[in-house]
């Protein structure tokens, strides 16, 4: 690769690297295999980098897949979550709430089958709109809008009785909304 083309492999890198490791965690919940799935992907990319047009899809594609390479390698929850879970927190109780919020949020999100987790996840956490989400996942803009709708509807019923301020939020003159 010529310094010009790593210059800008380079940056793109820097610039995108966290948002490929946020998104891969999501999808997997494990830092470690995030990374190594960026890893992965940013590999991939170097690969090619002179005849993409446009990396962040191309990236985001290879992060979803070798995190589902990943994933399904997994047949079991991690031990490290439940050991988390057992133990009692230290910290505020407000915040407590809202980790324990999100934490209810990403246990109703894995029990996903993954390609709904990763449509969410691309939808909503990272704020693809429905064609970039299809085009990052190989499937069409249909096929986005029913998995999100069926998954939306699955995360509301694992959800019902744990609806708070993560999903819905009151605005300072006491009025409800949805976030």
């Amino acid at each position: 690769m010529q310094q010009r083309n790593w210059s800008a492999f380079e940056e793109f890198a820097k610039t995108h690297g966290d948002s490929l490791i946020r998104l891969s965690y999501a999808l997997c919940g494990d830092r470690g295999r995030a990374e190594d799935a960026v890893q992965e992907a940013l590999t991939r990319l170097y690969l090619r980098w002179g005849r993409i047009d446009d990396p962040l899809p191309y990236a985001r594609r290879c992060v979803v897949n070798a995190t589902h390479d990943e994933w399904r390698r997994v047949s079991r929850l991690w031990q490290r979550e439940s050991d988390a879970a057992a133990r009692q927190s230290e910290l505020p109780a407000a915040l407590e709430d809202l980790v324990s919020d999100r934490d209810r949020l990403l246990v109703a999100l894995r029990s996903l089958p993954f390609g709904q987790r990763a449509i969410i996840v691309l939808r909503y956490w990272h704020q693809l709109s429905e064609p970039e989400t299809a085009q990052v996942l190989g499937i069409s803009v249909g096929t986005v809008k029913s998995q999100a709708s069926r998954a939306m509807t699955r995360l509301r019923e694992l959800l019902q009785d744990d609806l708070s301020p993560a999903l819905y939020g009151t605005s300072p003159a006491g009025q409800e909304y949805r976030t």
